[in-house]
C-alpha cells in the first residue's frame, strides 16, 4: 500500500525543491550576521545592507513549510496541487506545526486533489473551471479547515514535544542523538537515509534548533575527508590500500568534500562497500556526537568548509570534523586489504588440428 502511494518519492521531490530555498536563506542570514546585520523590525527607519540580507534570509526561511507542502502536492497531483499545497504550508506556519505540518498537509491535499481530478463530475460548461477554480478552492477549503481544527492540533503537540525534547537533551543523550543523526547522514552518501537526516535537520532549523544542522554538515564532509586520510596513511606507512583507480577517485572526492558534496565517495565505496560504509558511518557518528555534545550550531544548512566561520563555535566544529575524519581514515586503513591489481586473462586460442588433411 505504502509503496503504491510512493511516499518516499514525493518526499525526495519536495527536498529537491526545498534545498535551494534553504541554502539561499541560510547563506543570506549568515552573511548578514557576519557583517553585523539584524532583523529589520521597523521599515520606516534607516537600515543597512547587512540588515536587509538578514531580513531577507529570515523571510526565506518562512517559505520552507509552504514550499515543501506545495512540492509534495505537486509531485502527487501535478499542477493542480501547487496552489492548495502552498495554502497548507501557510497554515502549518501560522498554527506552529512547522515542517511536519507542512509535509503532512502536502500529502493530504495532494491526494485529495488527485481524488477530485479523477472522480469529480461537473457539467460540460464547468469543465474549464475545474483546474482554475473548482479543484483548488474545494481542496483548500476542505483540507484547510481540517488542518486548522483536526490535523494541525496533534502535529503542533508533536512539534512542540520534539523541540522541547531536543532542547532539554544533556550529556550522553546529546552525544547519542548527534551520533544517530551523523551516522544516518553519512551512511549512504546522499541517498535516502541521508535525505531523511537532512530533512530532519532542516526542519529543526525552522524551529530555531541549529545543532542538528551542524551535525549534518559535519557528517557530509567526514566520508571524503576520511578516505583521503586513509590514503595519506597508506602512503606514509608504504602499505598500499587503494588501487590506482581508487586513488584517482579520492583526488576527486576530496575537493568535492570541501563543498559538502559527499557523493564523490560512492565510486570508492562501490569497490569495497562494507569496509568503506562502516568506517564512514562510525567516524561521522562520533564526530556528530561530539559536535552535538559541545553545542555547536549552524544557521546555514549547506556550504561545507566555507560556512564554518558562520557557526556558533567554529573551532569546536573543526575539531569534531577532524576527529571524525581521522577515525574514518584510521578504521579504513586498518580494515581495508591490499588491492589486487586485475590481470587481464588472455585465453589461448585452441587450434583444431583434426580438420587438417595431409595429401
Amino acid at each position: 500500500m505504502l509503496r503504491k502511494l510512493e511516499i518516499k518519492k514525493h518526499a525526495l521531490t519536495a527536498i529537491s525543491y526545498m534545498l535551494p530555498v534553504v541554502v539561499t536563506a541560510g547563506l543570506l542570514i549568515a552573511i548578514g550576521n557576519l557583517t553585523g546585520g539584524q532583523v529589520i523590525s521597523d521599515y520606516s527607519t534607516n537600515y543597512s545592507v547587512s540588515d536587509a540580507l538578514v531580513s531577507l534570509g529570515v523571510l526565506g526561511m518562512g517559505l520552507l513549510a509552504p514550499v515543501i507542502s506545495a512540492a509534495i502536492a505537486y509531485s502527487i497531483a501535478d499542477r493542480p496541487g501547487i496552489g492548495p499545497g502552498l495554502f497548507m504550508g501557510l497554515i502549518a506556519n501560522s498554527i506552529g506545526a512547522g515542517f511536519l505540518g507542512g509535509m503532512l498537509g502536502g500529502y493530504i491535499v495532494g491526494f485529495f486533489v488527485l481524488f477530485l481530478v479523477k472522480n469529480l463530475k461537473v457539467p460540460k460548461w464547468a469543465q474549464g473551471l475545474m483546474p482554475m477554480m473548482i479543484v483548488p478552492v474545494t481542496s483548500t477549503i476542505v483540507v484547510g479547515l481540517a488542518m486548522y481544527f483536526v490535523i494541525g492540533v496533534p502535529i503542533v503537540w508533536a512539534t512542540n514535544a520534539l523541540t522541547e525534547f531536543l532542547t532539554n537533551l544533556q550529556g550522553s543523550g546529546k552525544f547519542l542523538f548527534g551520533s544517530i543523526v551523523g551516522g544516518m547522514a553519512a551512511f549512504d552518501f546522499g541517498g535516502p537515509v541521508n535525505k531523511v537526516a537532512s530533512l530532519f535537520a532542516d526542519g529543526m532549523l525552522l524551529e530555531g534548533i541549529q545543532e542538528p544542522e551542524a551535525v549534518k554538515i559535519l557528517a557530509s564532509m567526514v566520508p571524503p575527508f576520511g578516505v583521503t586520510f586513509a590514503w595519506i596513511l597508506s602512503k606514509v606507512f608504504k602499505k598500499p590500500k587503494f588501487s590506482q583507480g581508487e586513488e584517482n577517485n579520492i583526488k576527486i572526492a576530496f575537493p568535492m568534500g570541501l563543498a559538502m558534496i559527499t557523493e564523490g565517495v560512492i565510486p570508492i565505496a562501490a569497490v569495497d562497500p562494507l569496509r568503506v560504509i562502516a568506517s564512514c558511518t562510525i567516524g561521522a557518528a562520533i564526530g556528530g556526537g561530539l559536535s552535538m555534545s559541545w553545542g555547536v550550531g549552524s544557521p546555514v544548512p549547506s556550504g561545507g568548509v566555507f560556512i564554518i566561520p558562520a557557526m556558533t563555535d567554529p573551532l569546536k566544529f573543526t575539531i569534531a570534523l577532524l576527529i571524525g575524519s581521522a577515525i574514518t581514515g584510521i578504521l579504513l586503513f586498518v580494515l581495508k586489504k591490499e588491492p589486487v591489481e586485475e590481470v587481464e586473462d588472455v585465453e589461448e586460442e585452441e587450434v583444431d588440428f583434426s580438420s587438417i588433411k595431409i595429401s
